[in-house]
Protein backbone atom coordinates (compact mmCIF):
# COMPACT_ATOMS: atom_id res chain seq x y z
CA UNK A 1 0.00 0.00 0.00
CA UNK A 2 2.81 2.42 0.88
CA UNK A 3 4.61 1.55 -2.35
CA UNK A 4 1.47 2.30 -4.39
CA UNK A 5 1.02 5.65 -2.63
CA UNK A 6 4.64 6.52 -3.30
CA UNK A 7 4.21 5.78 -7.03
CA UNK A 8 1.05 7.88 -7.14
CA UNK A 9 2.79 10.82 -5.46
CA UNK A 10 5.80 10.50 -7.78
CA UNK A 11 3.55 10.45 -10.84
CA UNK A 12 1.67 13.49 -9.56
CA UNK A 13 4.93 15.36 -8.89
CA UNK A 14 6.12 14.52 -12.40
CA UNK A 15 2.91 15.83 -14.00
CA UNK A 16 3.06 19.04 -11.97
CA UNK A 17 6.68 19.58 -13.05
CA UNK A 18 5.74 19.15 -16.70
CA UNK A 19 2.84 21.58 -16.31
CA UNK A 20 5.09 24.20 -14.69
CA UNK A 21 7.66 23.77 -17.44
CA UNK A 22 5.01 24.23 -20.15
CA UNK A 23 3.69 27.32 -18.35
CA UNK A 24 7.19 28.79 -18.11
CA UNK A 25 7.78 28.21 -21.81
CA UNK A 26 4.46 29.84 -22.65
CA UNK A 27 5.43 32.98 -20.73
CA UNK A 28 8.86 33.19 -22.33
CA UNK A 29 9.20 35.41 -25.39
CA UNK A 30 9.20 33.19 -28.49
CA UNK A 31 12.48 33.11 -30.37
CA UNK A 32 12.69 33.73 -34.11
CA UNK A 33 14.68 30.50 -34.45
CA UNK A 34 11.43 28.62 -33.77
CA UNK A 35 9.68 30.46 -36.60
CA UNK A 36 12.31 31.42 -39.16
CA UNK A 37 9.70 32.70 -41.64
CA UNK A 38 8.15 35.16 -39.19
CA UNK A 39 10.30 37.96 -40.60
CA UNK A 40 12.32 38.29 -43.79
CA UNK A 41 15.78 36.74 -43.48
CA UNK A 42 18.64 39.07 -42.62
CA UNK A 43 19.96 40.18 -46.00
CA UNK A 44 23.44 39.68 -47.35
CA UNK A 45 23.40 42.62 -49.77
CA UNK A 46 25.38 42.57 -52.97
CA UNK A 47 27.81 45.44 -53.47
CA UNK A 48 29.19 47.16 -56.55
CA UNK A 49 31.91 49.78 -57.02
CA UNK A 50 30.84 52.48 -59.48
CA UNK A 51 33.92 53.84 -61.23
CA UNK A 52 34.07 57.08 -63.18
CA UNK A 53 33.98 57.30 -66.95
CA UNK A 54 36.46 59.51 -68.76
CA UNK A 55 33.89 60.47 -71.41
CA UNK A 56 30.08 60.48 -71.65
CA UNK A 57 28.37 57.28 -72.75
CA UNK A 58 26.44 57.19 -76.04
CA UNK A 59 23.17 55.68 -74.84
CA UNK A 60 22.17 53.26 -77.61
CA UNK A 61 21.89 49.97 -75.72
CA UNK A 62 24.93 48.40 -77.40
CA UNK A 63 27.58 48.75 -74.63
CA UNK A 64 30.15 49.33 -77.36
CA UNK A 65 32.16 52.12 -75.71
CA UNK A 66 35.67 51.39 -74.50
CA UNK A 67 34.66 52.72 -71.07
CA UNK A 68 32.13 49.90 -70.62
CA UNK A 69 34.86 47.38 -71.31
CA UNK A 70 36.77 48.70 -68.31
CA UNK A 71 33.82 48.61 -65.90
CA UNK A 72 33.31 45.40 -63.91
CA UNK A 73 30.27 43.21 -64.36
CA UNK A 74 28.06 42.52 -61.38
CA UNK A 75 27.29 39.06 -60.13
CA UNK A 76 24.59 37.28 -62.12
CA UNK A 77 21.01 37.83 -61.02
CA UNK A 78 19.31 35.33 -58.73
CA UNK A 79 15.70 34.57 -57.85
CA UNK A 80 14.07 37.30 -55.79
CA UNK A 81 13.71 34.87 -52.85
CA UNK A 82 17.36 33.91 -52.97
CA UNK A 83 18.42 30.38 -52.12
CA UNK A 84 14.81 29.25 -51.63
CA UNK A 85 14.43 29.04 -55.40
CA UNK A 86 16.56 27.71 -58.29
CA UNK A 87 18.87 30.00 -60.22
CA UNK A 88 17.22 31.84 -63.14
CA UNK A 89 16.85 30.10 -66.48
CA UNK A 90 18.65 32.91 -68.33
CA UNK A 91 21.62 35.00 -67.27
CA UNK A 92 21.39 38.70 -66.39
CA UNK A 93 24.12 41.08 -65.20
CA UNK A 94 24.67 44.82 -64.93
CA UNK A 95 27.39 47.46 -65.06
CA UNK A 96 27.44 51.09 -63.95
CA UNK A 97 29.61 54.17 -64.43
CA UNK A 98 29.34 57.82 -63.39
CA UNK A 99 30.64 61.27 -64.15
CA UNK A 100 29.86 64.72 -62.79
CA UNK A 101 26.53 64.84 -64.62
CA UNK A 102 25.05 61.35 -64.85
CA UNK A 103 25.01 57.82 -63.56
CA UNK A 104 25.00 55.25 -66.35
CA UNK A 105 23.48 51.78 -66.09
CA UNK A 106 23.90 48.89 -68.51
CA UNK A 107 22.30 45.46 -68.44
CA UNK A 108 22.87 42.36 -70.56
CA UNK A 109 20.08 39.76 -70.65
CA UNK A 110 20.11 36.33 -72.25
CA UNK A 111 16.79 35.70 -73.99
CA UNK A 112 16.03 33.30 -76.87
CA UNK A 113 12.63 34.89 -77.59
CA UNK A 114 12.59 38.67 -77.23
CA UNK A 115 9.08 40.11 -77.23
CA UNK A 116 7.21 43.22 -76.13
CA UNK A 117 3.72 44.67 -76.51
CA UNK A 118 3.51 47.94 -74.56
CA UNK A 119 4.36 51.21 -76.31
CA UNK A 120 2.65 53.83 -74.11
CA UNK A 121 4.94 55.55 -71.60
CA UNK A 122 4.05 55.14 -67.92
CA UNK A 123 1.92 52.06 -68.43
CA UNK A 124 2.61 49.10 -66.13
CA UNK A 125 5.67 47.88 -68.00
CA UNK A 126 6.19 44.70 -65.95
CA UNK A 127 3.15 43.24 -67.73
CA UNK A 128 5.80 42.67 -70.42
CA UNK A 129 9.21 41.15 -69.79
CA UNK A 130 11.20 44.08 -68.47
CA UNK A 131 14.28 45.45 -66.72
CA UNK A 132 13.88 47.56 -63.56
CA UNK A 133 16.10 49.90 -61.54
CA UNK A 134 15.45 50.90 -57.90
CA UNK A 135 17.42 53.70 -56.20
CA UNK A 136 17.30 55.03 -52.63
CA UNK A 137 20.13 57.57 -52.39
CA UNK A 138 19.95 58.21 -48.63
CA UNK A 139 18.95 54.69 -47.56
CA UNK A 140 16.02 55.73 -45.34
CA UNK A 141 13.63 53.42 -47.31
CA UNK A 142 11.37 56.39 -48.18
CA UNK A 143 11.29 58.67 -51.22
CA UNK A 144 12.98 56.33 -53.68
CA UNK A 145 12.96 55.92 -57.43
CA UNK A 146 11.85 53.14 -59.75
CA UNK A 147 12.44 52.83 -63.48
CA UNK A 148 11.14 50.09 -65.80
CA UNK A 149 11.74 49.48 -69.50
CA UNK A 150 10.72 46.79 -72.00
CA UNK A 151 12.38 45.61 -75.21
CA UNK A 152 10.64 48.36 -77.21
CA UNK A 153 12.32 50.93 -74.97
CA UNK A 154 8.97 51.93 -73.46
CA UNK A 155 9.60 53.55 -70.07
CA UNK A 156 7.80 53.81 -66.75
CA UNK A 157 9.48 56.10 -64.25
CA UNK A 158 7.87 56.65 -60.87
CA UNK A 159 8.61 58.09 -57.47
CA UNK A 160 7.65 56.19 -54.30
CA UNK A 161 7.10 58.48 -51.32
CA UNK A 162 6.90 55.38 -49.12
CA UNK A 163 6.84 51.65 -49.82
CA UNK A 164 3.35 50.34 -50.55
CA UNK A 165 3.37 48.45 -47.23
CA UNK A 166 3.59 51.79 -45.41
CA UNK A 167 0.79 53.44 -47.36
CA UNK A 168 3.01 55.19 -49.84
CA UNK A 169 1.51 56.07 -53.22
CA UNK A 170 3.40 55.77 -56.46
CA UNK A 171 3.73 59.18 -58.12
CA UNK A 172 3.22 58.17 -61.75
CA UNK A 173 3.19 61.76 -62.98
CA UNK A 174 6.83 62.18 -62.00
CA UNK A 175 9.27 61.92 -64.90
CA UNK A 176 13.05 61.74 -64.86
CA UNK A 177 14.15 65.03 -66.41
CA UNK A 178 17.02 64.39 -68.82
CA UNK A 179 16.52 60.61 -68.92
CA UNK A 180 18.24 58.79 -71.79
CA UNK A 181 17.44 55.18 -72.69
CA UNK A 182 18.78 52.89 -75.38
CA UNK A 183 17.71 49.30 -76.13
CA UNK A 184 19.48 46.86 -78.43
CA UNK A 185 18.01 43.49 -79.44
CA UNK A 186 20.54 40.87 -80.48
CA UNK A 187 18.10 39.10 -82.76
CA UNK A 188 14.58 40.07 -83.83
CA UNK A 189 11.77 41.26 -81.58
CA UNK A 190 8.37 39.53 -81.69
CA UNK A 191 9.57 36.93 -84.20
CA UNK A 192 9.10 33.36 -82.91
CA UNK A 193 10.62 31.86 -86.06
CA UNK A 194 14.20 32.45 -84.93
CA UNK A 195 16.30 32.17 -81.78
CA UNK A 196 17.58 35.43 -80.32
CA UNK A 197 20.67 35.88 -78.19
CA UNK A 198 19.10 38.47 -75.91
CA UNK A 199 18.67 42.17 -75.36
CA UNK A 200 20.63 44.91 -73.62
CA UNK A 201 19.75 48.30 -72.18
CA UNK A 202 21.67 51.48 -71.38
CA UNK A 203 20.17 54.14 -69.10
CA UNK A 204 21.59 57.56 -68.20
CA UNK A 205 20.01 59.46 -65.29
CA UNK A 206 21.15 62.96 -64.30
CA UNK A 207 22.54 63.06 -60.77
CA UNK A 208 20.84 66.38 -60.08
CA UNK A 209 17.48 64.57 -60.38
CA UNK A 210 18.42 61.76 -58.02
CA UNK A 211 19.64 64.08 -55.28
CA UNK A 212 16.14 65.58 -54.91
CA UNK A 213 15.03 62.76 -52.62
CA UNK A 214 18.30 62.54 -50.71
CA UNK A 215 17.75 64.24 -47.36
CA UNK A 216 21.22 65.80 -47.64
CA UNK A 217 20.40 67.10 -51.17
CA UNK A 218 23.99 66.26 -52.08
CA UNK A 219 25.52 64.93 -55.25
CA UNK A 220 27.52 61.72 -54.76
CA UNK A 221 31.21 61.97 -53.92
CA UNK A 222 33.90 59.30 -53.78
CA UNK A 223 32.90 56.98 -50.95
CA UNK A 224 29.17 57.80 -51.10
CA UNK A 225 26.94 54.74 -50.83
CA UNK A 226 23.42 54.31 -52.22
CA UNK A 227 20.95 51.46 -51.72
CA UNK A 228 20.18 50.10 -55.18
CA UNK A 229 18.61 47.02 -56.72
CA UNK A 230 17.70 45.69 -60.14
CA UNK A 231 14.97 43.33 -61.24
CA UNK A 232 14.15 41.41 -64.39
CA UNK A 233 10.56 40.27 -64.88
CA UNK A 234 10.15 37.15 -67.01
CA UNK A 235 6.80 35.64 -68.07
CA UNK A 236 6.10 32.11 -69.26
CA UNK A 237 4.94 32.29 -72.89
CA UNK A 238 3.94 30.26 -75.90
CA UNK A 239 3.30 31.01 -79.57
CA UNK A 240 -0.36 31.07 -80.58
CA UNK A 241 -1.92 30.04 -83.89
CA UNK A 242 -1.30 33.54 -85.27
CA UNK A 243 2.44 33.36 -84.60
CA UNK A 244 2.32 35.76 -81.64
CA UNK A 245 3.76 35.40 -78.16
CA UNK A 246 1.12 34.91 -75.47
CA UNK A 247 1.42 34.31 -71.73
CA UNK A 248 0.87 30.77 -70.50
CA UNK A 249 -2.45 30.44 -68.65
CA UNK A 250 -2.83 28.52 -65.41
CA UNK A 251 -5.89 26.29 -65.95
CA UNK A 252 -6.71 26.41 -62.23
CA UNK A 253 -7.05 30.20 -62.15
CA UNK A 254 -7.64 31.02 -65.83
CA UNK A 255 -4.99 33.72 -65.41
CA UNK A 256 -1.34 33.90 -66.50
CA UNK A 257 1.10 31.99 -64.35
CA UNK A 258 2.95 34.32 -61.93
CA UNK A 259 5.99 35.96 -63.45
CA UNK A 260 9.53 35.11 -62.43
CA UNK A 261 11.43 37.88 -60.66
CA UNK A 262 15.19 37.75 -61.07
CA UNK A 263 17.18 40.31 -59.09
CA UNK A 264 20.71 41.46 -58.39
CA UNK A 265 20.44 41.38 -54.59
CA UNK A 266 17.84 38.88 -53.28
CA UNK A 267 14.91 40.27 -51.29
CA UNK A 268 13.97 37.18 -49.29
CA UNK A 269 10.34 37.87 -50.22
CA UNK A 270 8.50 38.36 -53.52
CA UNK A 271 8.48 42.11 -53.01
CA UNK A 272 10.89 44.61 -54.54
CA UNK A 273 9.52 47.38 -52.35
CA UNK A 274 11.58 46.46 -49.30
CA UNK A 275 14.50 48.88 -49.74
CA UNK A 276 16.20 47.60 -46.60
CA UNK A 277 17.01 44.44 -48.58
CA UNK A 278 18.64 46.16 -51.56
CA UNK A 279 22.32 46.08 -52.46
CA UNK A 280 24.92 48.84 -52.17
CA UNK A 281 26.47 51.07 -54.80
CA UNK A 282 29.71 52.71 -53.71
CA UNK A 283 30.96 55.62 -55.80
CA UNK A 284 34.67 55.65 -56.55
CA UNK A 285 36.89 58.57 -57.49
CA UNK A 286 38.92 56.26 -59.72
CA UNK A 287 38.39 56.17 -63.46
CA UNK A 288 37.41 52.73 -64.73
CA UNK A 289 40.49 50.76 -65.74
CA UNK A 290 42.92 52.84 -63.66
CA UNK A 291 42.77 50.87 -60.42
CA UNK A 292 40.40 49.09 -58.10
CA UNK A 293 38.72 49.96 -54.83
CA UNK A 294 37.42 47.78 -52.00
CA UNK A 295 33.85 48.01 -50.77
CA UNK A 296 33.48 49.43 -47.26
CA UNK A 297 30.80 47.61 -45.28
CA UNK A 298 28.12 49.83 -43.75
CA UNK A 299 29.25 50.19 -40.12
CA UNK A 300 25.63 50.62 -39.00
CA UNK A 301 24.27 47.62 -40.90
CA UNK A 302 23.65 45.41 -37.86
CA UNK A 303 21.95 48.19 -35.92
CA UNK A 304 19.78 49.09 -38.91
CA UNK A 305 18.70 45.47 -39.18
CA UNK A 306 17.90 45.31 -35.46
CA UNK A 307 15.66 48.37 -35.81
CA UNK A 308 14.04 46.83 -38.87
CA UNK A 309 13.21 43.66 -36.93
CA UNK A 310 11.45 45.81 -34.35
CA UNK A 311 9.55 47.51 -37.17
CA UNK A 312 8.40 44.13 -38.54
CA UNK A 313 7.32 43.01 -35.07
CA UNK A 314 5.50 46.27 -34.35
CA UNK A 315 3.50 45.93 -37.55
CA UNK A 316 2.57 42.41 -36.56
CA UNK A 317 1.61 43.54 -33.03
CA UNK A 318 -0.47 46.47 -34.30
CA UNK A 319 -2.48 44.24 -36.65
CA UNK A 320 -3.32 41.96 -33.75
CA UNK A 321 -3.90 44.57 -31.01
CA UNK A 322 -4.67 47.91 -32.63
CA UNK A 323 -1.78 49.58 -30.81
CA UNK A 324 2.00 49.47 -30.67
CA UNK A 325 4.05 47.59 -28.08
CA UNK A 326 6.11 49.29 -25.38
CA UNK A 327 8.82 46.65 -25.00
CA UNK A 328 10.53 43.69 -26.64
CA UNK A 329 8.66 41.07 -24.59
CA UNK A 330 5.32 42.26 -25.92
CA UNK A 331 6.77 41.94 -29.41
CA UNK A 332 7.88 38.37 -28.81
CA UNK A 333 11.53 39.38 -29.13
CA UNK A 334 14.51 39.07 -26.85
CA UNK A 335 18.17 40.07 -26.91
CA UNK A 336 19.06 36.77 -28.58
CA UNK A 337 17.18 37.88 -31.70
CA UNK A 338 19.60 40.75 -32.29
CA UNK A 339 23.28 41.00 -33.18
CA UNK A 340 25.50 40.77 -30.08
CA UNK A 341 26.86 43.89 -28.44
CA UNK A 342 23.82 46.11 -28.90
CA UNK A 343 22.27 47.96 -25.97
CA UNK A 344 18.60 47.57 -25.11
CA UNK A 345 16.55 49.64 -27.59
CA UNK A 346 14.32 52.50 -26.46
CA UNK A 347 10.70 52.22 -27.66
CA UNK A 348 8.48 55.28 -27.27
CA UNK A 349 4.80 54.94 -28.18
CA UNK A 350 1.68 57.06 -28.46
CA UNK A 351 -1.83 55.87 -29.21
CA UNK A 352 -1.12 55.71 -32.93
CA UNK A 353 2.65 55.94 -33.47
CA UNK A 354 6.01 54.85 -32.12
CA UNK A 355 9.69 55.54 -32.57
CA UNK A 356 12.57 53.29 -31.64
CA UNK A 357 16.29 53.93 -31.28
CA UNK A 358 19.39 52.72 -29.52
CA UNK A 359 20.99 54.97 -26.90
CA UNK A 360 23.79 57.17 -28.28
CA UNK A 361 22.89 56.23 -31.85
CA UNK A 362 21.94 58.67 -34.63
CA UNK A 363 19.46 56.16 -36.08
CA UNK A 364 15.72 56.16 -35.35
CA UNK A 365 13.00 54.06 -36.96
CA UNK A 366 9.38 55.22 -37.02
CA UNK A 367 6.03 53.47 -37.32
CA UNK A 368 5.88 54.27 -41.05
CA UNK A 369 9.18 52.43 -41.58
CA UNK A 370 11.36 55.46 -42.21
CA UNK A 371 14.90 55.00 -40.90
CA UNK A 372 16.20 58.48 -40.08
CA UNK A 373 19.87 59.30 -39.57
CA UNK A 374 20.49 62.54 -37.70
CA UNK A 375 23.96 62.82 -39.27
CA UNK A 376 22.42 63.44 -42.68
CA UNK A 377 21.38 67.08 -42.94
CA UNK A 378 20.44 69.18 -45.97
CA UNK A 379 23.40 70.52 -47.89
CA UNK A 380 23.68 74.20 -48.79
CA UNK A 381 24.82 73.27 -52.27
CA UNK A 382 22.31 73.80 -55.09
Amino acid sequence: MKRKSFKTISRLFFLISIALLVLACANEAPKNEANPDRFPPKPEPESYIVYKTSSPIVVDGKLSEEEWGKAPWSTYFRDIEGSKKPDPQYKTRIKALWDDENIYFAVEMEEPHVWAKLRQRDTVIFHDNDFEIFIDPDGDTHAYYEYEVNAFGTSWDLLLLKPYRDGGPAVNGWDIAGLKVGVHVDGTINNPSDIDKGWSVEVAIPLRVLRECDVSRSLPEPGTQWRVNFSRVQWRTHVDENGSYQKDINPETNRPFPEDNWVWSPQGRINMHMPEMWGYFQFSGLTAGEGTEEFVRDADFDMKWALRLIYYAQNEFFRANGKYANNLKELGLSSSDFPPGLDKPVIMTTRTTYECYYPNSPLTIYNDGKLADSRRTPSRRR
